[in-house]
């Protein structure tokens, strides 16, 4: 069975402690990519991998990454043609061939950055990759993958087209959509409710579904449905 792998990233908006340790202990091997460390350090926890070129670590972080023992480290010229995630992801790819990927700390901060991830992650095929952070957990979702949710009564559910020609299906939700095209970053999957046990799939194309951790919230429009 292939593994598990944390991937801890270095947005200035850090995860929760709990949520660290949560996902750490359901995972098989932690990476911390560049500030991730600190965040990681925070909760009491460590890596097996360091990967990124240490221009946003704290000084103690680098100082573990300077004389580490206990755990690799894969450090990174400032002036490299890529991010440190990139970099991060190529590595858990020859470590752990086929292994499912869940990062954290990665959608806060810069706007532009947050883009660069989702398109980052949209690249890695080989395995499921999911995106968990305090208020929300997300997938994403290519051509032939579904994902089914359970004990999600009542909470928002969203899905946005991250590729042209994507397709999807949803069943339920409050609105529910078969075989249904999305225009890329198209506002149609938004806000949706989750009523039953959901099961959502892309048919064409690649998606990024969103469930929020609350509630339902915002305003519920039949008419931006298809």
């Amino acid at each position: 069975m292939a593994c598990k792998i944390l991937v801890v990233c270095g947005s200035p908006v850090v995860a929760s402690t709990d949520l660290l340790r949560r996902l750490a202990g359901e995972c098989d091997h932690v990476v911390a990519v560049d500030r991730g460390l600190d965040a990681l350090l925070g909760a009491g926890l460590g890596c097996d991998v360091y990967v990124g070129d240490a221009d946003t670590v704290s000084d103690a972080g680098r100082a573990l990454v300077d004389a580490a023992t206990d755990f690799e480290v894969e450090r990174h010229d400032p002036y490299k043609d890529y991010t440190d995630l990139a970099l991060a992801l190529d590595s858990v790819r020859r470590r752990w061939p086929g292994a499912e990927v869940v990062v954290t700390c990665a959608t806060g901060g810069r706007p532009d950055m947050a883009l660069s991830v989702l398109g980052l992650l949209a690249g890695y095929e080989d395995a499921p990759i999911w995106i968990a952070e305090d208020k929300v957990v997300a997938r994403i979702l290519r051509a032939g993958e579904s994902w089914t949710i359970e004990g999600a009564e009542g909470k928002t559910f969203s899905i946005i087209a991250i590729a042209p020609n994507t397709e999807v299906s949803e069943h339920g939700l409050e609105w529910e959509l078969d075989h249904s095209p999305l225009g890329l970053l198209a506002d149609t999957g938004i806000s949706n409710i989750v009523r039953s046990t959901a099961k959502i799939e892309v048919h064409t194309g690649t998606a990024i579904a969103y469930l929020l951790h609350q509630g339902f919230i915002g305003t519920a429009d039949k008419n931006n449905r298809s």
